[in-house]
C-alpha cells in the first residue's frame, strides 16, 4: 500500500520499496542502492548469497514497472564503491529501460562518470527544479524542499512491554525529506523526530504514517 504526500501543491506517491514518485514531473527519485556491495562483501569472505546480487535490480524493475516513470533520478550512492561484476549487470540493466536515467553524484559514487555517460546517463551534482532542491547530502537552502538520501533513515517503534521493531522510513521536517535506502545490506540510522517531523515508515508491503505521542514521541501498539 503507497502513501500519498502533498507538498508545495505538487503531488508524490512513497511505495513500500523506500522509492518516491513525483506524480507532475513522472520522475521516480531512488536513493542509495549501493550497488556492488553485496559483491564486496563476499570478495572478503562475506557468507551472503550470490542471489542476494539481482535483488536490488529485481526491486527496481518492479517500482518502474508499477509507476512507468519518464525520468529515474538516483539520489546518489547507485555503486557503493569501484567497478566491479555488479558493473556489468547494470549495463544490462540499463539497456531495458526505456526512462531517461539520471545521477546525483553521492560520496560513493567514484565511479567515472564517462562510464555512466557511455550508457546514456547524466551525472550531476544536484537538481533544482520548481522550488524543490534533489541533493545526496541533506542541504537547507532558502526557498527550497530538499529532497535528499545518504542518512538510510529509520525509526524504532516501542511496543507495550520492551519490545521493538527498527524500520527504515521517510524522513520529513518543514522543508526536507530524507529519502530510505533502496539498497539491501546498507544498514540503517535511527533519527529522533522532533515535533514538527512526519515520519512514514516502510514494512515489506506498506508506507504508513507513525503517529506519536507528545510526551515520548514514540509510537505504542
Amino acid at each position: 500500500m503507497v502513501q500519498d504526500l502533498e507538498i508545495r501543491s505538487q503531488h508524490f506517491i512513497m511505495h513500500p520499496s523506500g522509492v518516491l514518485f513525483w506524480k507532475e514531473k513522472s520522475m521516480l527519485l531512488i536513493s542509495d542502492v549501493h550497488l556492488g556491495k553485496i559483491s564486496h562483501f563476499r570478495k572478503f569472505g562475506a557468507a551472503v548469497p550470490q542471489a542476494a546480487v539481482l535483488k536490488n535490480f529485481e526491486a527496481m524493475d518492479r517500482a518502474i514497472n508499477f509507476f512507468q516513470p519518464e525520468i529515474i533520478v538516483f539520489m546518489g550512492d547507485l555503486f557503493h564503491s569501484s567497478l566491479n561484476k555488479e558493473w556489468q549487470l547494470f549495463e544490462k540493466w540499463v539497456s531495458t529501460v526505456i526512462s531517461e536515467i539520471i545521477l546525483v553524484a553521492g560520496n560513493h559514487d567514484i565511479i567515472s562518470p564517462l562510464k555512466y555517460e557511455d550508457l546514456g546517463i547524466r551525472v550531476i551534482s544536484e537538481i533544482q527544479l520548481d522550488g524543490f532542491l534533489l541533493t545526496h547530502h541533506p542541504e537547507e537552502r532558502e526557498g527550497f524542499f530538499n529532497f535528499s538520501g545518504h542518512i538510510h533513515p529509520a525509526v524504532r517503534l516501542q511496543g507495550l512491554g520492551r519490545q521493538s521493531v527498527r524500520l527504515s522510513c521517510f524522513f520529513k521536517s518543514d522543508n526536507q525529506m530524507i529519502l530510505p535506502a533502496f539498497g539491501t545490506f546498507t544498514g540503517t540510522y535511527v533519527l529522533e523526530p522532533e515535533p514538527n517531523n512526519e515520519i512514514f515508515a516502510l514494512t515489506e508491503d506498506e508506507v504508513f504514517q507513525v503517529q506519536f505521542k507528545e510526551s515520548r514521541r514514540k509510537k505504542r501498539y
